[in-house]
């Protein structure tokens, strides 16, 4: 990530430009990591966003309010404290190093005028908000920092971080930067730059020597010259509308020189939005991936179990057997309380051929034959229960598989949101709900379901998302004319094709097979079978879980 100096730098520009006399309203921190300043400057309102996140530091104006918790967090309360009310008479930064200072001017209580400084330290791990009094001490800060070299606590002077990098501004002229460049030990000119001057980036050096068309390995006066004056020329322009945000990916961007379409303190704030939006995204995705895994494996080692008793009933006509021919032979044993441990009868069931029946030795041999009828009675009744019960977990198991399918295909918050609740409501687990991200009920009255919509041949085409999105399309909006498609076999997104009282082409009909091929498990095989039908042939059987359903009077196509 590219926030460096030449960034913070640019960042300082516009906001001398917009924020000096501002006046803070109100202060808010949505999170640990960011403080958003609310001011007021020449009949508009302004957020500025300070934030020390390990990976997406930054300083910027902000367009996108934030939810706050409940309570304020003790800093923003210290904030809230000095700041409000208090205009800012300048915003500095240090060299191109990652360093902002925000001074703010004010009466306190007492009407005496004050002064405060509010520097952001915008340096990766290192990153820091720290308040200042008028004598330079801290009053305190977001983070309180003891190293060998620095004390961040409160009442303790403010010290400036050790600066190992050499200042770009401070050079001379063209000769002190080539001398500095030529005695360098580095193979490329990237690495050399970043580590030896303050502010520069990796990203920022390849991208002018992208621009210049230079070789990174190049050590040619010329070459080095040419890179000289760009950068010169570069740093003279910031804060015009010459230079402007450069967006390199979606994990990188600098500042270069191109007409302005918009702040470069809004194009980084869009940038950031993004990714972070991405970032949460992810992040939530993998955290209900993990915990529909873990019912799913649960569902499985559930069905294992009861596979395993199904295995035992098999046996269960052996021990009826054996209570029988102990019954009819019970007059053989001279003493019934002497029990061998083995003894062979003729099975009356099998041409009299003889069975071995191993026996309890410590129970007689009418307990014997009481144990074989009893468990003989359990299994039976076990096998009824479990058969039940194989039934469920096999459609549960199924379900949970199509919820993982949905998971695959989910692209935005909103439909993660609408996969969790489905989840919760549906599968028999306890309910779960994970950080920031809020159970919603997609049954209320006024709640709307967005269906992918699709225009063939002058047809609407719908396609659900998941599972909630396939009974809804299925089952409530569709017209009992409209034709439905499903894959056959696989996991797969109902697709309705409102017809309207017209009658499609085959050529329509196809497409919405090959759209039903595409937004399923096998939408990469050969020979799938898509089935569709009339709406009117599809049903629900009681108790079936969302999304599920029969048909009949279906054709094929294979796609």
């Amino acid at each position: 990530m590219a926030f460096d100096g030449i960034v913070t730098k640019s960042i300082v520009s516009e906001l001398n430009n917009i924020l000096i006399g501002a006046r803070v309203n109100k202060i808010f921190q949505p999170n640990k990591t960011e403080i958003i300043l609310s001011l007021y400057n020449n009949g508009n309102n302004y957020l500025l966003s300070i934030n020390i996140h390990p990976e997406n530091y930054r300083i910027n104006l902000t367009k996108y309010s934030k939810k706050n918790p409940i309570n304020a967090m003790n800093y923003c309360m210290l904030l809230r404290k000095y700041l409000t009310g208090f205009k800012i008479s300048s915003i500095k930064s240090y060299d191109l190093e990652r360093l902002v200072k925000i001074h703010f001017e004010g009466n306190n209580e007492l009407h005496d005028n004050v002064s405060y400084t509010l520097i952001a330290e915008i340096m990766g791990r290192r990153s820091n908000i720290i308040l200042l009094n008028n004598k330079n001490n801290i009053i305190d800060s977001l983070k309180h920092i003891i190293t060998s070299s620095r004390e961040v606590l409160p009442a303790r002077p403010y010290e400036y971080p050790e600066l190992f990098k050499i200042s770009f501004l401070e050079l001379e002229n063209f000769d002190s930067f080539y001398k500095l460049v030529s005695s360098s030990s580095y193979d490329n000119i990237s690495t050399c730059l970043s580590d030896t001057f303050i502010g520069f980036s990796i990203t920022f050096v390849d991208n002018i020597l992208q621009e210049l068309c230079i070789e990174n390995s190049t050590h040619d006066i010329n070459d080095l010259k040419e890179i000289y004056e760009y950068i010169t020329s570069l740093l003279n322009n910031l804060g015009t509308e010459n230079v402007s945000f450069k967006k390199l990916s979606d994990k990188d961007f600098t500042i270069d020189f191109s007409k302005q379409n918009d702040l470069i303190n809004y194009e980084i704030d869009e940038f950031y939005h993004e990714k972070e939006s991405k970032d949460e995204f992810e992040i939530k995705k993998s955290h209900l991936l993990k915990i529909i895994l873990s019912s799913l494996k649960k569902c499985s080692k559930k069905l294992e179990n009861i596979n395993h008793k199904l295995a035992e009933c098999e046996n269960m006509d052996k021990y009826r057997l054996y209570g029988e021919l102990l019954t009819a032979n019970l007059y053989k044993f001279k003493n019934v309380y002497e029990t061998p441990s083995e003894i062979e009868l003729e099975n009356y069931y099998d041409n009299n051929n003889l069975v071995k029946i191993k026996l309890d030795t410590t129970c007689s041999i009418q307990k014997n034959m009481e144990k074989f009828f009893k468990k003989y009675n359990k299994l039976k009744n076990t096998l009824s229960v479990v058969t039940d019960q194989k039934k469920e977990a096999e459609l549960e198991l199924k379900y949970i598989e199509s919820i993982i399918y949905s998971l695959d295909s989910v692209d935005s918050l909103e439909d993660l949101k609408e996969i969790h609740d489905e989840f919760i409501e549906n599968v028999s687990i306890k309910k779960v709900s994970y950080k920031n991200l809020k159970v919603s009920n997609l049954k209320e009255k006024n709640e709307e379901i967005h269906l992918n919509k699709y225009d063939i041949n002058g047809f609407d085409v719908y396609v659900g998302k998941n599972n909630k999105q396939n009974d809804y399309l299925t089952l409530h909006f569709a017209q009992k004319n409209d034709l439905w498609f499903h894959v056959q076999a696989f996991h797969g997104c109902h697709v309705v094709l409102k017809t309207n009282g017209k009658e499609p082409d085959e050529d329509t009909i196809f497409k919405c097979a090959l759209l039903a091929k595409q937004n399923s498990k096998a939408s990469l095989d050969k020979n799938v079978s898509v089935d569709f039908t009339y709406i009117k042939y599809v049903r629900k059987a009681p108790g079936q879980k969302l999304g599920m359903v029969n048909y009949t009077n279906y054709k094929t196509i294979i796609l």
